[in-house]
């Protein structure tokens, strides 16, 4: 009997005998987190993704033994020094003796690892596949890294921080957008108990004055420097019924990447960005993205850019992404929640946060998040972007394998 395939997915994969195929559902069926801090010392590298792995195999109720393959994924090594990790961590992951996969687009990398580790499961070359990110940030020294091993680098913020002046001389934004982001971000982390930052005493207040980093970006509207990891094990749709919790459906993923320097490109919306959501909801069959899906786990790792990817992503009009985020759309309790478990914003291992989002849309959809829970959260979409904000990937999870979007 030929493998099921979904009416929504229209990839295509080349079967062994060279003729197309459709791919085979896929879903998330185990998530596992480690704690987010600034330094994780009690744990070694390898002790700290085992930590995640060991918490997702555990959530589907597996072993290492039910593994087909591994697909592991971080920003540059440059980041901890450790060189080739995927040969290094292979014991701790329980790959010796089985396929280990590596996948790096900076900052984007844990998404586009998640949406790696499915396209395997789709294509039908594995089964079974846990997928691991990771960063352990207090290790390095992630400016240096980050400034292509020289000092005086301006850091990310100094980068983005032109385009989001962009953005606000563009859509004529008020400045408190930025800082009404921050709260509510590190507000929905005091949900979340593997977040990072726990700040009880945030407020309009506190980020408007707390130090300026990067005109207009304030200390309290960037991200911190968390270690961290975390983990999904991803199986076909035959091994789903032996999952005890709902699983999240992968109902399509895209990744697009553009230059990060030419003439004309446009830093405030790039169009590999427009163009991966584009591709996403076409796969899906998502016409309207505010409406049909039901929350959203975004890369914001300075709060301008939740306006900026509500717009760029073809969620909110030109111009309009602000005013979702001033009339309190994107709250726990809006009608599209950005960032409930707390963001880039709250917890930031660079390789792992990619993946987190996911890992956070796929949590809503099984109806696992806990105190961060989207109530009746059907469809989520997860998003991570990276370099000069040139790398996209993004998924979109359902408890439904073939939901029905009108």
């Amino acid at each position: 009997m030929p493998p099921r395939v979904r009416r929504c997915n229209r990839t295509c994969y080349v079967s062994w005998k060279g003729e197309p195929d459709m791919a085979r559902p896929c879903a998330v069926v185990g998530i596992g987190q480690t704690k987010y801090k600034r330094r994780r010392d009690d744990l070694s590298l390898d002790g700290l993704v085992r930590e995640a792995a060991l918490r997702a195999l555990d959530d589907a109720e597996v072993s290492f033994a039910d593994i087909d393959a591994v697909v592991l994924g971080k920003a540059p090594d440059a980041l901890e020094g450790v060189i080739m990790p995927e040969l290094s961590l292979a014991d701790a992951l329980g790959a010796v003796g089985k396929p280990i996969h590596r996948v790096h687009t900076a900052g984007s990398v844990g998404a586009s690892t998640a949406i790696s580790a499915a396209v395997l499961v789709e294509s039908g070359r594995y089964d079974t596949v846990l997928t691991v990110t990771y960063e352990k940030q207090s290790e390095g020294n992630a400016t240096w890294a980050l400034s292509g091993g020289k000092s005086g680098g301006q850091g990310a913020g100094g980068t983005f921080a032109p385009w989001i002046r962009e953005y606000i001389r563009r859509s004529g934004a008020p400045e408190h957008i930025g800082w009404q982001v921050a709260v509510k971000d590190r507000q929905n982390a005091l949900k979340n108990q593997y977040a990072h930052l726990h700040l009880h005493d945030i407020s309009i207040e506190a980020v408007r004055e707390s130090p300026m980093l990067w005109d207009p970006l304030h200390f309290l509207e960037s991200c911190p420097s968390s270690d961290g990891a975390a983990a999904m094990v991803l199986s076909s749709e035959d091994l789903v019924s032996r999952s005890p919790n709902t699983p999240a459906w992968v109902l399509g993923h895209a990744k697009r990447t553009e230059f990060s320097s030419f003439p004309g490109r446009d830093t405030v919306k790039p169009q590999a960005g427009v163009d991966c959501a584009a591709a996403l909801y076409k796969e899906v069959g998502i016409t309207d993205p505010r409406r049909q899906i039901d929350t959203a786990e975004l890369y914001v790792p300075f709060s301008w850019y939740e306006p900026m990817w509500l717009e760029g992503h073809l969620i909110a009009p030109d111009g309009e992404g602000w005013k979702m985020t001033d009339e309190g759309a994107t709250e726990l309790g809006g009608d599209f929640p950005v960032n409930c478990s707390g963001g880039v914003l709250s917890s930031n291992p660079i390789g792992a946060s990619g993946m987190i989002r996911c890992l956070e849309a796929a949590n809503q959809v099984r109806g696992t998040a806990g105190d961060y829970q989207v109530d009746g959260a059907r469809v989520a979409l997860g998003h991570a972007y990276g370099g000069a904000a040139q790398y996209f990937a993004m998924w979109i999870v359902s408890s439904e394998l073939d939901p029905a979007f009108s």
